[in-house]
């Protein structure tokens, strides 16, 4: 059994799941551009992928964060530093499954996020405005990109999440969890780090799986 574990615990190490736009092995990417430069030395985006999660409206996936006015740029960057590491990051093994949609075989879920990166994200982007709940499904997509739905009302964040746990949890249909473990505690996911200092998300990986 011993062995069995082992072998089922390095198959979800340095892996990136099946989706729209990851490469199928992670490897170093020497150009990889702005927020994402942090997954460099072993990522699962391209460089191409990279530049376009910086883009406004980017071709990735269509979807524009200005559905309901201009979203402030401190509350941006987390949206952005949140698709560098669903793109950019071969240490989401332990929290891929299976996805039934016609863009993506596989998915995150639960993956335990540090509560400094979820309450930042909270923080930054509370005066933000938005119509939903669950970014993943539900827009008027007739134009090509996300529209609110009819009826759907335009409300600050702060309304919309109440807490840091309700934004991490809800925004992607789940994809987050909030936690209550630090930076650094090898207990949960970062979506900040230092690269000079290495990943720390690595270790993370080693502890789930």
């Amino acid at each position: 059994p011993a062995a069995t574990a082992a072998v089922t615990g390095d198959s979800l190490l340095n892996v990136c799941m099946d989706a729209k736009h990851h490469k199928t092995e992670p490897g170093p990417e020497g150009q990889l551009y702005g927020q994402c430069v942090l997954w460099k030395d072993n990522a699962c985006c391209t460089a191409n992928t990279s530049m376009e999660a910086h883009q406004d409206q980017s071709y990735l996936y269509n979807f524009n964060w200005d559905h309901c006015g201009a979203m402030p740029e401190k509350c941006k960057r987390h949206f952005i530093q949140d698709t560098c590491l669903y793109e950019c990051s071969p240490n989401l093994g332990p929290w891929i499954n299976q996805a039934d949609t016609s863009w993506r075989k596989e998915r995150i879920q639960d993956v335990p996020l540090c509560q400094e990166d979820c309450e930042q994200w909270w923080e930054d982007c509370q005066d933000a405005v938005t119509c939903k709940v669950n970014w993943h499904k539900g827009w008027n997509w007739t134009t090509g990109t996300n529209q609110c739905p009819r009826g759907a009302m335009c409300q600050k964040f702060k309304f919309v999440f109440p807490t840091a746990a309700a934004l991490c949890e809800q925004i992607w249909s789940g994809s987050y969890r909030y936690t209550s473990h630090h930076r650094g505690s090898g207990r949960c996911i970062q979506m900040w780090f230092d690269p000079a200092q290495g990943n720390p998300n690595v270790a993370v990986a080693q502890y789930y799986a």
